[in-house]
């Protein structure tokens, strides 16, 4: 039994066609698809860029303030520096004899001067080292002097200390330097 069928025998009336057969979409309703896809990127798209906006405020923001209050525990370590100067000037109305006021008050300079470096150190602030050799890096030379018992170029005598913060040069200090 031959299952072929030829063309010539189905006649239009035999052919129906159902809409689950043939699939016709409407141009308008994929236009109106598309659409209302774009409308919905663009709301995302829009929703994301607002968040991008105010998450980089908020960074730039938390960035002045934290330049801001960068020297915020560095103050605080100073303060006790203040009170050790402040109880100084203090001692010096209860003191009635010169001589033991002026001891008690260079003692408590000298421990107000060690609590102070030892508080600039906790933060990177260093002395240069006056016993290293002369650095123009670091050094700033003053003057130069006849010297028997340096080299020529050796640090004789140092005027005012030099800092550093790190591995940079707050200050050079002011040397005198042998000839």
């Amino acid at each position: 039994m031959s299952t072929e069928i030829n063309e010539e025998e189905i006649s239009e009336e035999q052919v129906v066609l159902t809409e689950d057969d043939v699939s016709i979409e409407d141009p308008k309703s994929e236009l109106e698809i598309a659409q209302a896809d774009l409308a919905s990127f663009k709301d995302k798209y829009a929703r994301v860029h607002a968040d991008f906006d105010n998450i980089k405020k908020r960074l730039e923001r938390e960035k002045y303030s934290a330049l801001e209050y960068a020297n915020e525990k560095f103050a605080k370590d100073l303060i006790p520096v203040v009170d050790s100067l402040s109880m100084a000037i203090g001692a010096t109305a209860s003191e009635a004899d010169a001589n033991v006021l002026l001891e008690k008050l260079k003692e408590g300079v000298e421990l107000t001067m060690k609590q102070l470096l030892s508080v600039l150190e906790k933060h990177g602030v260093t002395p240069v080292d006056e016993n290293e050799p002369f650095n123009p890096d670091v050094h700033n030379a003053v003057s130069k002097v006849d010297s028997d018992a340096h080299e020529s170029g050796d640090i004789v005598n140092t005027f005012q200390k030099g800092f550093r913060y790190k591995e940079r040069t707050l200050r050079d200090a002011m040397v005198v330097i042998a000839n």
